[in-house]
């Protein structure tokens, strides 16, 4: 068992009271609650002024900010294919008729298998010899300098 150290003027064992008294542990923690309450009245005056100046300089809300908007209602189609199939059938109409794009200038939409075909027998457009002879005029820069071996 472990033995307990009494003292010789027969005092029972205990703590140091020459460290620290308790009398000023108490004082340090009154002051301490009276800093911080003091802050937090300070914080709430200051919220409350800071709250007030902002109060003063916005400017009156509309009366239609008071109402509630109605919340929308999810615009789900019913049936997504049958969209799917009109724009589909909207757009091979577009492909396959003849239309005016622009009467004025003389602009005409024509079917793709009618472009294809002319296409075909026109062959691809090519250059001119004017913008042949451009290209050939035009010569890659000279390179100055030194090779390095």
């Amino acid at each position: 068992m472990a033995e307990q150290n009494i003292s010789a003027s027969g005092d029972a064992p205990g703590h140091e009271l020459s460290d620290i008294q308790p009398k000023n542990i108490a004082m340090f923690g009154a002051a301490l609650a009276a800093i911080i309450a003091a802050v937090a009245v300070a914080a709430y005056g200051l919220f409350g002024f800071f709250n007030t100046s902002i109060t003063k300089t916005r400017p009156v809300p509309s009366p239609l900010s008071y109402s509630r908007e109605p919340t929308a209602a999810p615009r789900l189609s019913q049936r997504p294919g049958d969209e799917l199939s009109a724009m589909r059938a909207e757009e091979n109409k577009i492909l396959s008729s003849y239309d005016w794009v622009d009467r004025d200038h003389g602009v005409v939409r024509i079917p793709i298998e009618r472009a294809i075909e002319i296409l075909a027998d026109r062959g691809l457009p090519v250059r001119t010899e004017k913008s042949e002879k451009a290209a050939a005029e035009k010569k890659p820069p000279r390179r100055t300098g030194t090779k390095i071996r």
